[in-house]
């Protein structure tokens, strides 16, 4: 284990995920060879994706390489290849990745603007089509689509939630059951290689239960401690579940 290091790096990292110029890459894998047992994580950014949201699953998975001997790769991804993203409250982040779900094994999807019928944000993206077609077009044997908050409504768009299990935003609970998404009222929905969560701060979960189920109880709970924040609300599983 590595948690010697962990309040002196990864907590760092993932505080200054937020700035421009900052390799996206974990701690666990900076300095070092990628493993072929790594945990690949692609955090999906676009213009108007709300901070918190990709900020706390970025902070969890980035420190979670501290409590486990398993590599661990985070990184943003933006579908129209490395540029410079401007978050909902005017943040600047650089995107140093292009899309490449096939080098993935787990794509987090964001939200952000869904409340905005105009540019930016998760409506403008749907409107667009672009983004949802591509995650349409992800999905294959191996690869765990997740989403957060709005960022559930950008996997309505693209079809993946029609007929299972799934959760968001409560304000968006709605839109989501009426484009047949089966509605749980759950902090997060775990339907095997499709999982969903509530709004904004539900992120910590989303991501600190993907960590537990890819990387041990030991790892989450470690991160809980690092954090200084237990998991909170129901989660629904159905480890059955496919795309």
């Amino acid at each position: 284990m590595k948690r010697r290091t962990l309040l002196r790096t990864g907590t760092v990292l993932g505080a200054a995920g937020l700035t421009a110029g900052l390799s996206t890459r974990s701690a666990a894998a900076a300095g070092s060879r990628l493993r072929d047992d790594a945990l690949r994580v692609h955090l999906v950014l676009f213009d108007g994706v709300e901070e918190l949201d990709l900020a706390a699953p970025y902070e969890v998975f980035a420190a979670s390489g501290h409590f486990t001997d398993r590599s661990v790769d985070v990184r943003y991804v933006a579908l129209d290849g490395p540029r410079t993203v401007t978050a909902a409250f005017g943040t600047t982040l650089r995107v140093d990745h292009a899309w490449a779900p096939e080098q993935a094994d787990l794509l987090v999807v964001p939200g952000g603007g869904y409340a905005r019928r105009e540019d930016p944000g998760v409506r403008a993206e749907i409107r667009r089509g672009t983004l949802p077609q591509a995650l349409a077009r992800a999905r294959r044997p191996g690869l765990t689509i997740s989403a957060l908050c709005t960022g559930v409504m950008l996997l309505s768009a693209a079809g993946l939630t029609r007929g299972r299990p799934c959760t968001t935003h409560h304000r968006a609970r709605q839109d989501l059951e009426e484009q047949g998404g089966v509605l749980k009222n759950a902090r997060v929905v775990d339907d095997g290689d499709l999982v969903t969560s509530g709004g904004v701060t539900s992120g910590l979960d989303l991501a600190l239960w993907l960590v537990r189920r890819e990387l041990g109880v030991d790892a989450a709970l470690g991160l809980e401690s690092m954090l200084e924040y237990e998991a909170r609300g129901t989660v629904h599983q159905n480890a059955g579940g496919r795309i």
